[in-house]
Parts: structure tokens; C-alpha cells; sequence
């Protein structure tokens, strides 16, 4: 029944990615230096007097459930699907008992309809998800996949359609008994 309800808020909030679309970001000045996905950018030092910001994951839910939406050009899906098996490998071999909490509540579908700009519309439904938890999965292809994960990440880049979208959902009402 939970799949039932899952799969129906899917396609009513497939409608509701453009709405949620993230800004793209502002030009930078300068390009940016090449990074390794899965290890954290470099930093600018602080003014001075002003205290250094904790670094920010990029995917973290802090409710019972959410959804991350992935626009994916529609000719590179199974680019896409590519990369989502791989993580789904590295979470099922992952040691780390927060990984293996979170894929136990994570799917990914695939929306009917089209995304933003023609695009094809990948939904993560996180549902529980692990409050705090950080759902951006390059640190966990990285570190499962050091040696394929550059070639993972061309891959991503090449199938991208847009920003992600991140929406925390708090549960109101269940109509399933043994739930509040």
C-alpha cells in the first residue's frame, strides 16, 4: 500500500518539479579548479574576523520522508540508470551501517510524463528517510568505485538536464492503520 501512495505522490509532484527548480548557480569569475566528485571543494579562506562555515551536505532530510528530483536529457537515460545501479551496488556492499539505513527506504522511479524542457523526469522517494542523513551519492560511488567513479561522473555531467530539486516532506496523516 505504502508503494501504492508513493508511486501516486510521484506523479502528482512530477508536475511540481519546475515549480521547485532550483536557481541555476551565478557565473563564476574564475573556472572553477577540476575536483574528484565525492571530495569536498576547495575552500576560500574567511574574511578576517569572520568565522569559517561548516561545510554543507548538498542532500541532507531532516523529515520522515522526501523527494529528490533529477532532470535527465532524454537521450542519456541510460547513462543515468547507469549510475544509479552502480550506487545501488555501493550501498548493498557499503560497511556503513547509515548507508545501508538509508537505501533500505530509498527508490528511484522514472516519471510517465515529461520533465522540465522535454526532459525525463528521475524521482528519488526517500520514505523513511534517515533524519540528517546525506543523500548525495558521489562520496559513496567514490569511495566504493575510486578507480571508475571519474568516468561515472562524465557520464552524470553528459545526462544532466537542469538543477536538482529537494523537497522534505512531513508526514500530516497515514490512512494505514498500524501508522500515525
Amino acid at each position: 500500500m505504502r508503494s501504492f501512495f508513493a508511486a501516486l505522490f510521484v506523479c502528482t509532484a512530477a508536475g511540481l518539479a519546475a515549480a521547485v527548480q532550483q536557481p541555476p548557480a551565478p557565473t563564476p569569475q574564475q573556472p572553477p579548479a577540476p575536483t574528484v566528485p565525492g571530495t569536498p571543494p576547495p575552500q576560500q579562506p574567511p574574511a578576517p574576523g569572520t568565522p569559517p562555515a561548516a561545510p554543507q551536505a548538498t542532500r541532507v532530510l531532516a523529515a520522515d520522508a522526501g523527494l529528490i528530483f533529477f532532470p535527465v536529457k532524454p537521450d542519456r537515460t541510460a547513462d543515468f540508470e547507469k549510475i544509479m545501479a552502480k550506487l545501488k551496488e555501493a550501498l548493498a556492499t557499503s560497511a556503513d551501517a547509515t548507508l545501508r539505513e538509508q537505501a533500505a527506504g530509498w527508490k528511484v522511479f522514472k516519471a510517465a510524463e515529461p520533465g522540465p524542457n522535454n526532459s525525463v523526469l528521475y524521482v528519488f522517494v526517500i520514505d523513511p528517510a534517515v533524519k540528517g542523513g546525506d543523500y548525495a551519492f558521489w562520496k559513496t560511488l567514490y569511495d566504493a568505485f575510486p578507480a571508475e567513479v571519474q568516468q561515472l561522473y562524465r557520464l552524470y555531467s553528459a545526462a544532466t538536464a537542469g538543477g536538482q530539486s529537494l523537497l522534505n516532506l512531513q508526514l500530516v496523516q497515514s490512512f494505514q492503520p498500524q501508522e500515525r
